[in-house]
Parts: C-alpha cells; sequence; structure tokens
C-alpha cells in the first residue's frame, strides 16, 4: 500500500491568512462601528429577569425585582458583545474538535471498518483541543462577571439587597469546597480536568494509531479500542456537565434536563459537516485515493441523519417546555422567538439544519457526489454556528444583541485558525493508515 501524504501548501496558507486578515478587519470595523453606538448596558441577569417584561406572571415579575436592587452595571456594550463572540466561536469551534477525537473513537469502539482510509482527518481536527482549552480558561477568567452572572459575590450575602436565593441554593455546584461567591474552585476544576482528560485521550490513541503505522500487526489497533471504549464512558459525562458549565450557566435561573444532549447533539451535527467537507476537499485535491463514493455516501447518511436527530431533540426540548407554559422556564425562548436579532436566527436555525440537509441529502445520489456535500455541510456549519449564537448571546447581551461584522469577523478568525491547526497536524501524519486491519474491508466497502 502507497504511502500517502498531505502537503499543506503555501498557497492554502495564504487563503488561510487571507481569511484571517478579513475576519480580523471586520472584527475591527464591527469593534468601532459598536463603540460608536454608544450606551451601557446593565449586565448579569439571564434569561429570567429579561423576561419579566415578556411573562406576566407575579412569581417572575418577584423574582426579577427582588433582585434589581442587586442588579450589576456591566462593561460597555460593546466590550461585552466582544466577550459574548468570542465566548460563542469558542465554545463552538472546541466542540468541533472534540468531535474530531469522538468521531475516532466511535469507529473504534464499533470495530468500524468502512471508516480506515478517513480517519486521519478527524484525528487533525483534534489537535484543536488543548487550543481550545487554554482559550476557555483565559476567556473566561478576563470576562467572567459579563458572560455569567452567578459570578457576583453580593448575590450570595443573605439578608441584602442583591442576595439571590436560587442561586444560592446552586452555589454548591460551582463553589464547592469554599464559601459561595468566591473563587469557583470546583467549577474550575472541572474544566481542566475535561479539557486535561480530552487531551490526554487523544495523545494516548493519536500514538497507538502512528506507531501501528511501523510496527504494524493488532496490538495498537486493541490498544486504542480499549482507550476508545473508556473515553467514550467519560465523554458521556463531561459533555453534559461541560454544557451546563459552558452554556446552560450563562442563563442560571434557567434549566433543561435535555441540555446536555442538544449541546452535544448540535456539536456532533456540525463536526460530521466539517470532516466530510474537508474528506470531499482533500478527494477533490487528488489526496484520499482509497476513498470512494460508498465512504461518501456514509459520511453523507451520518449528516443526513444526524441532522434528524438533532431536530428531535431541538423539538422535545422545546415542545415540553413550551408546552407545559411555566413561566420560569418558557421565558427563555420567548425571549429568543419575540426579539431581533434572535427571533429571525431561532427560525431559521430550523431551515439550515433540518430543513435543507433533509431535502438536499434524501435521495441516494445526493449522498455519493462531492459537488452537493460541498453544498450542504457549509449550510449546517453556518447553522450550527448560528444555534450557538442563540444559546450564548441572548443570556449575556439580553437587548442589546446583534449580528453583524463583529461576530462575523471573530467566526473567521476562529474558523481560519482552526483550519490551519488542523491541516498542519495533518500535514505531520501519513494520510494512510497503511496497517490498519480493516483497510482491506475498507477497499471493499460497497453500499
Amino acid at each position: 500500500m502507497a504511502d500517502e501524504q498531505y502537503i499543506f501548501k503555501p498557497e492554502a496558507k495564504r487563503k488561510l491568512f487571507m481569511l484571517l486578515g478579513v475576519g480580523i478587519l471586520l472584527f475591527v470595523i464591527g469593534v468601532f462601528m459598536a463603540m460608536n453606538s454608544g450606551g451601557h448596558e446593565e449586565g448579569g441577569h439571564g434569561a429570567l429577569e429579561a423576561g419579566k417584561n415578556l411573562v406576566a406572571s407575579t412569581e417572575v415579575v418577584a423574582a426579577a425585582e427582588e433582585g434589581e436592587a442587586g442588579e450589576h452595571h456591566g462593561s460597555p456594550v460593546w466590550l461585552k458583545k466582544i466577550y459574548a463572540s468570542l465566548w460563542h466561536n469558542n465554545i463552538f469551534f472546541a466542540g468541533l474538535g472534540i468531535i474530531g477525537l469522538f468521531f475516532v473513537a466511535i469507529q473504534y469502539a464499533a470495530q468500524a471498518g468502512w471508516s480506515a482510509p478517513i480517519k486521519r482527518v478527524p484525528l487533525a481536527l483534534g489537535q484543536w483541543i488543548p487550543i481550545a482549552g487554554v482559550l476557555t480558561l483565559v476567556i473566561w477568567f478576563v470576562a467572567k462577571g459579563d458572560l455569567f452572572h452567578w459570578t457576583h459575590h453580593d448575590l450570595y450575602v443573605k439578608d441584602t439587597a442583591g442576595y439571590d436565593k436560587i442561586l444560592d441554593q446552586k452555589s454548591v455546584y460551582f463553589f464547592w469546597p469554599l464559601p459561595a461567591g468566591g473563587f469557583p474552585l470546583f467549577y474550575i476544576l472541572r474544566m481542566v480536568v475535561f479539557f486535561g482528560l480530552w487531551y490526554w485521550f487523544y495523545t494516548m490513541i493519536k500514538k497507538h494509531m502512528m506507531t501501528e503505522d511501523i510496527e504494524g500487526g493488532t496490538q495498537h489497533w486493541y490498544s486504542a479500542r480499549k482507550l476508545s471504549a473508556i473515553f467514550l464512558v467519560i465523554f458521556a459525562v463531561s459533555s453534559s456537565v461541560s454544557a451546563w458549565d459552558w452554556v446552560m450557566s450563562i442563563d442560571p435561573h434557567w434549566f433543561s434536563t435535555m441540555f446536555g444532549w442538544y449541546v452535544f447533539a448540535s456539536w456532533w451535527v456540525a463536526g460530521l459537516a466539517t470532516i466530510t467537507l474537508v474528506v470531499a476537499y482533500l478527494k477533490d485535491a487528488g489526496y484520499l485515493k482509497m476513498v470512494n463514493q460508498n465512504h461518501l455516501h456514509d459520511l453523507g447518511k451520518f449528516v443526513f441523519a444526524f441532522s434528524i436527530f438533532w431536530t428531535y431533540i431541538w423539538f422535545s426540548q422545546f415542545m415540553l417546555i413550551y408546552y407545559a407554559n411555566i413561566p420560569e422556564e418558557t421565558v427563555y425562548f420567548i425571549e429568543r422567538i419575540k426579539h431581533a436579532p434572535y427571533s429571525w436566527i431561532f427560525y431559521v436555525n430550523l431551515i439550515l439544519n433540518f430543513v435543507m440537509p433533509f431535502l438536499l441529502l434524501m435521495t441516494r445520489d445526493a449522498k455519493r457526489h462531492m459537488s452537493m456535500l460541498k453544498v450542504v455541510c457549509p449550510i449546517v456549519i453556518v447553522g450550527h454556528w448560528l444555534d450557538f449564537y442563540n444559546m450564548v448571546t441572548p443570556g449575556v447581551m439580553q437587548y442589546d444583541g446583534g449580528l453583524g461584522l463583529l461576530e462575523i469577523g471573530v467566526a473567521l478568525i476562529f474558523g481560519s485558525l482552526f483550519l490551519f491547526v488542523g491541516l498542519n497536524a495533518l500535514s505531520k501524519m501519513p494520510l494512510v493508515a497503511k496497517n490498519h486491519p480493516m483497510m482491506e474491508e475498507s477497499l471493499n466497502h460497497h453500499i
């Protein structure tokens, strides 16, 4: 079996640097426009406080009025927009890197043979995990007061105007074993442990995959399979808890028992679309000679099927909360349905993430042609980027949110850096797993 090596050409690097430059330019213009629009906002309260103008409920109004005296004056609106956009993009692209590792682990645990020629692509995307871990810590410590209302100390001081009984009851989850309102040791410990574990599993599985190319045999395949099985168990817990920590706690009075599944589903579909898109472009550039229409069909089926899975999770969460009509729960959706720009994103989200992939990938032929996959996958990626925007921004910005040059610029910056890191990692490993014990099965894979 011939060796195959991806060459990260200067032309590709130049295009990514151009994309980075455009992102920086749009970001600077967006910041300038936001600064000149003027105004400050009173920050810190999430969906519950915003919802007092939306829901005619004495319970919600009372809770909001109780915390009004303790309202925290946050940073200027333009600075909060930067923080919200940084956090939104960091969590989204962190998910793409984590899903790269998750995809590889799933293939090993399921003893799947069809994916043998393409596993180096998601493995390379996992190189973003340590960078995402550092960015998450840095952004959190810089912007925590504006992103997460629960970090303010006076919310936990009893018999004061700013005391919040609901958050005080949840304080153990954030601050244990330290006093409430101080340093959130338990929260930060979870963040460090999760990224540490994910990166450790990534390096160990990658080590066995690379060593297998040199030594052959089945020992490294079995070792990678064992590590993958353990990782999947840990990931089942850590992915849900990280969704609660990094996204749901932005709206600290609100909760959903399905939120961990929802964030995972959005990460998973966006990650599948990213993997499929990179494979399609590599194949089109003359690489991945062993990948044929059958492999593309499998990737297309994954994107198609899990777009439906995401929609099922979305509908289940929305229906159960909205139909129950409990104000402290429905306010989360009401503020996203009733107010721009969240309202149009709320509906476009469904069109991009369900209607279009469902219709465009419905036929067998559509899943087998790179041209169609190159159309559908960017739609899905953008759709789930908007999905994460609506998860993060309303809780941070309330009615001052917007989707403009600043937000697009940050997305281009993260996207160009993510692709640069992934493609650079891909160029440093053999593109062909030449001693993979199931490569022969994959070459004869027909569906």
